[in-house]
């Protein structure tokens, strides 16, 4: 027969299992959107977004582990394009590449709290995407060279 002492004991054991459960939990996932305005089948683009998942891997974040990354290709099609900002911009993701300028001006649209960070954009000061390339103000951002990055792997 079991004492109330060690029933006590081991049931305030039992009870302490789903908090070191919840310690235990996997980081959050997080996203990465990307806004082509080309077609999927462009070669070109295809081997920068090997080169994005390439380097994010380097830093750490793995597609599918860590991080998540979803595409959209506008295929030329600008309604195509604004239709895909908004629906990037709902998935609620942590940070969104504007593969090119025709993808950019639609994802500024389309918000200006998510962070995008833009490749590709020719005179970006000059359309007014940022106010400077070295200080670009809002939520545009461009990448800094290699050297330079801090890395934030997880």
């Amino acid at each position: 027969m079991i004492r109330r002492r060690e029933f006590i004991a081991g049931f305030g054991g039992a009870a302490a299992w789903p908090l070191a459960a919840r310690t235990q939990q996997p980081t959050r996932m997080r996203r990465i959107g990307v806004l082509n305005s080309v077609a999927a089948d462009d070669p070109q683009s295809q081997r920068r977004m090997t080169a994005l998942a390439q380097g994010l891997q380097q830093l750490g974040w793995t597609d599918g582990r860590n991080v998540l990354i979803e595409t959209r290709w506008g295929a030329g099609d600008a309604e195509r394009l604004r239709r895909y900002a908004v629906e990037l911009v709902a998935s609620a993701p942590d940070v969104i590449v504007a593969a090119t300028t025709s993808s950019m001006v639609p994802l500024q649209q389309a918000t200006s709290t998510v962070p995008i960070v833009f490749v590709q954009v020719t005179d970006a000061v000059g359309v007014g995407f940022a106010e400077s390339m070295s200080r670009p103000g809002g939520n545009a951002k461009t990448p800094r060279p290699a050297a330079s990055r801090p890395s934030t792997a997880p």
